[in-house]
């Protein structure tokens, strides 16, 4: 048993070492032509620029935060504060190397993708898949190690007072990067391509990633910045929070006592409970690390088939890997004791059985994600159908069809939440009891037990995006944009699958949290609805999501608006630019760095209400924040599936105009997708995708500081 971190080592390790063998496969391909190289430096260039700014700016807050631990009263001995201070900061610089690799190798992926594309989809495809499992693989890898050598220096080694809070601070680290990469990154993404497609395409009449738009290569640098690094620290942060939580909860539900004189833990029989989230998290890394060598280019195959190869190998073998450990851990039927109750863990398999329906249900949540966002089925051909009408025709429908999908994956999670509650309680012979609860934080997991593979088909969708983009910058034939535009396309689905995993994730996640900060809170939290103080909370609760996704779109309608009259600027003054006459170039570092300004400016507030929002009625209210937490856990989630979804349908319908359908290109209906298209562009990338970090950091901030409310 004692063996179980050890092995969460060498998964950890191994899978780094895989990153690095893709980064080396993808680093040996062929760049093409001296002007990809240019185009692919300039966007390497922007996109590193603005990671270490951003990080800079980050810092502040990181340090901000490391002294907050160490004054306030999280605990009565100085120690363990100052344990709690260093586990967040290295959860927050873990997070911020895994970004900073996956970044690294996605905008080296990016030219040699695109060269790759002139052989076939076959050559491109694979390519474009290592690309993003580098970031995969470090973030995964990163986030695992991270727990393993946190619960073996504060829990066994070293033994610290409230040594469980101190672990929880790691994922508050992580969470702190995630938040401010995803605004950030997001906002900067947005403003160059909003502001890039409403004066080029619409207004212009010049295609997209046409190389005399100046916001071209913004864009280009954004979607790298967002959906690489954003999305990056987004599933470390969700993947370290669905270990973290059931380990918390696990030593919450059943009381662990430091035995003797000597500060290492004695556990008993309780310590399966509190290895066995890390378990499955090795276990499924190892699956991850077999499914991504599945993916291979084939001549013939469909693309979705071959990128979803991976993903479907580690989930099965997943599966029978939780199965088989959980029967190894816990054999012998071992006994627990709360202060209230004994219990005897006699049908270990249903814990196996409470991963399983989590990983399902992830699946099932990414697929509705797909349905509702792929072009080849009705929510976004409808969209594409109203296209004919114009552009109010396409924003109703859009909105309807990102609301309507909130429905399937709602029912997906109270389902999840309902299946592994009670097969929680039945390991134990008492469904229905509250260690049931312990089966629904092991439910997140088993969503987040593939991470490697979600992440690596999620960062694969930037990179062929980018290499859709340098084609058309670098004049290649017609042949190359189109396999690149397949790539894309398909790039689009599998974020949206991605996020639906993250988001789902999100919402047991924080259900996990929320029943620690409950615990640790003990008597003085009764959550009744008749309390007064309750009621604020749940109000204040549920429209603090709503003001962050005001905040952070209303960030990228100002910055896009900037990068608008730049774009138009220059089109009017620089000679021959619009008419594409040689030797004429749009001065682009302007539009990259209003970009960066815009993004490191606007993400300050929204980021800093996540954290500063909890602590202020915590301070003021225990009930209240109990309240509060609860609301915001329930619009975060719908708010983050329909944003989403809508824009991601809205992204797919012009791309599936654009392949042909409606008139194709140039038309009237193709006009109004893409107004469909930038209206979704910060509901998909901006606000969306940073809604479920904003529910989780809120929750771990309450869990954290829940001993100095008190």
């Amino acid at each position: 048993m004692t063996a179980v971190p050890y092995l969460a080592l060498i998964a950890s390790v191994l899978a780094l070492l895989l990153a690095y063998y893709f980064a080396k496969v993808v680093l040996r391909a062929d760049q093409g032509t001296e002007l990809m190289r240019e185009i692919g430096a300039a966007i390497r260039e922007g996109a590193m620029a603005f990671l270490r700014r951003e990080y800079r700016w980050v810092s502040v807050f990181v340090a901000a935060m490391f002294v907050l631990l160490l004054i306030v009263p999280i605990a009565d001995d100085f120690a363990p504060r100052l344990a709690a201070s260093f586990a967040y900061l290295m959860g927050a610089v873990l997070s911020s190397v895994a970004g900073f690799i996956g970044m690294r190798i996605a905008t080296a992926a990016n030219t040699r993708t695109a060269n790759a594309a002139r052989e076939g989809a076959a050559k491109a495809l694979p390519l474009a898949f290592k690309g993003g499992a580098v970031m995969g693989f470090s973030v995964a890898g990163l986030a695992l190690l991270g727990i393993s050598i946190n619960y073996l220096l504060w829990v066994k080694w070293l033994g610290v007072d409230q040594a469980f809070q101190v672990v929880a601070a790691f994922g508050l680290g992580a969470s702190s990067i995630a938040l401010f990469a995803r605004i950030g990154g997001g906002i900067y993404t947005k403003a160059a391509d909003v502001g890039g497609d409403l004066v080029g395409k619409v207004e212009a009449g010049i295609p997209e990633d046409d190389p005399r738009n100046p916001a071209t290569i913004a864009d280009a640098v954004g979607d790298n910045v967002g959906d690489v690094a954003g999305m990056g620290a987004d599933l470390f942060e969700s993947y370290a929070g669905s270990i973290v939580a059931p380990v918390v909860l696990a030593s919450l539900l059943v009381p662990v006592f430091l035995e003797g004189d000597s500060l290492a833990g004695s556990f008993g029989d309780a310590e399966g409970l509190l290895m066995y989230p890390i378990l499955i998290g090795a276990l499924g890394m190892i699956a991850s690390i077999i499914g991504a060598l599945f993916v291979r280019g084939r001549e013939g195959r469909s693309l979705p088939g071959q990128l979803h190869t991976g993903q479907y190998v580690a989930m099965a073998l997943t599966v029978v890997f939780a199965i088989v450990g959980t029967l190894v851990l816990f054999s012998g039927s071992p006994t627990f004791v709360t202060e209230d109750t004994t219990y005897e863990l006699s049908a270990p398999i249903f814990l196996a059985f409470t991963i399983i329906v989590g990983l399902l249900g992830g699946w099932a949540i990414g697929f509705t994600s797909e349905y509702f966002t792929s072009e080849h089925f009705r929510p976004v051909k409808g969209i594409a159908q109203q296209s004919e009408t114009g552009p109010a025709t396409v924003t109703i429908e859009g909105i309807a069809q990102g609301k309507l999908s909130t429905l399937p994956a709602v029912v997906l999670v109270v389902a999840m939440i309902g299946l592994s509650y009670l097969f929680g309680g039945m390991a134990f012979g008492e469904a229905g009891n509250e260690i049931g609860l312990y089966g629904v934080a092991l439910a997140a997991i088993g969503m987040l037990a593939v991470t490697g593979v979600i992440v690596a088909v999620d960062a694969y969708g930037p990179i062929a995006d980018n290499a859709g983009g340098i084609a058309e910058m670098a004049e290649l034939p017609p042949e190359v944009r189109g396999v690149t535009d397949s790539l894309d396309s398909l790039g689009n689905t599998t974020a949206a699958v991605a996020k639906g995993f993250a988001v789902g994730s999100a919402a047991v996640t924080a259900l996990a949290l929320f029943k620690s900060f409950s615990l640790t809170a003990g008597e003085k939290v009764l959550l009744d609805i008749n309390d007064t103080a309750v009621t604020i909370g749940l109000f204040l609760g549920a429209m603090t999501p709503f003001i962050f996704a005001a905040l952070t779109m209303s960030s990228v309608g100002r910055a896009a608006q900037a990068m608008i009259v730049e774009v138009r600027r220059q089109f009017a003054e620089i000679p021959g630019l619009r008419e594409g006459e040689p030797g004429v170039k749009p001065d682009s570092r302007r539009c990259v760095d209003i970009s960066t300004q815009a993004a490191l400016r606007e993400m300050l507030l929204p980021g800093g209400l996540a954290v500063v929002l909890p602590l202020v009625i915590g301070f003021i209210d225990v009930n209240a924040l109990g309240g509060f937490l609860a609301g915001a856990v329930v619009t975060g989630f719908l708010i983050a599936i329909y944003m989403a979804n809508s824009g991601g349908a809205w992204d797919n319908a012009k791309k599936y105009i654009e392949a042909g359908a409606h008139g194709g290109k140039g038309t009237d209906a193709h006009a109004a997708a893409v107004v469909g298209d930038t209206i979704g562009d910060p509901f998909k990338d901006t606000s969306g995708p940073a809604m479920n970090i904003l529910i989780k950091v809120m929750t771990i901030v309450s869990l954290v500081f829940v001993p100095a409310f008190l």
